[in-house]
């Protein structure tokens, strides 16, 4: 069966309803969307050199070229800049995932499954940040972490009531339609964002392309537990 489009983060100047710490207003001018999008493009280029602990609202301000109070227009501080980053993954993750479907007509949810992962890992390989930020905080905060706005709940960076993972699974889901209409698929699916978060994360810990056999193996156990669940 077809699957559904992604959905779509909503704009308009407002905050994206349920969001942990998201953005406080989305632009919709021109001329704002640009710098908006210079800060997040900046806080992902700062997260490469330097990691989240050293990041700082003022280094992502200065490298962007704009005055640290147009961040502060869009952004409530650096949870608020990290989420946003984070959201902006999600979705760019939705749109590529979705585009690949469509033109690949994967069969049933293993093929599904081999996509979803293929696009994370080229994300992981390509975009800039990804590595310190994809749907929420790679490696977590560091203790030394001195930064005034310090994180307040890493583990909610897209929703405030779901935690990252969990909030990426009910986005797959919505955007895998039918292949998980099955009752047990939302817990599943869950289960197999935390099992996929652990492999990929150790695949890239040991090689930074990401060990081929390793992301081999994080496709045979998402494809071997999620058939799992069609049978059920």
């Amino acid at each position: 069966m077809r699957h559904s489009g992604p959905m779509k983060a909503e704009t308009g100047g407002r905050e994206r309803a349920g969001s942990g710490g998201a953005a406080r207003r989305r632009p919709v001018q021109q001329r704002s969307l640009e710098r908006y999008e210079r800060l997040l493009d900046a806080c992902a280029a700062v997260l490469d050199e330097v990691g989240v602990g050293a990041l700082t609202t003022k280094e992502v301000a200065r490298r962007a070229r704009v005055p640290i109070g147009t961040l502060y227009q869009f952004f409530s501080g650096k949870e608020s800049l990290l989420a946003a980053l984070a959201e902006q993954n999600l979705d760019r993750y939705l749109e590529r995932l979705a585009r690949r479907t469509d033109a690949e007509a994967p069969k049933g949810v293993a093929g599904f499954v081999d996509l979803a992962v293929e696009e994370f890992v080229a994300m992981k390989r390509a975009v800039p940040g990804f590595g310190h930020v994809d749907f929420g905080l790679v490696d977590g905060l560091p203790a030394a972490d001195q930064e005034p706005a310090r994180l307040a709940d890493p583990e909610h960076l897209l929703d405030a009531e779901l935690d990252n993972n969990a909030a990426v699974a009910v986005r797959l889901q919505a955007l895998g339609g039918g292949l998980f209409a099955a009752p047990g698929f939302p817990l599943a699916l869950r289960v197999a964002m935390e099992c996929a978060d652990a492999v990929l994360k150790l695949a890239f810990r040991t090689d930074p392309d990401g060990d081929p056999a390793l992301i081999a193996e994080c496709k045979r156990l998402l494809r071997c537990y999620l058939a799992d669940q069609v049978t059920v």
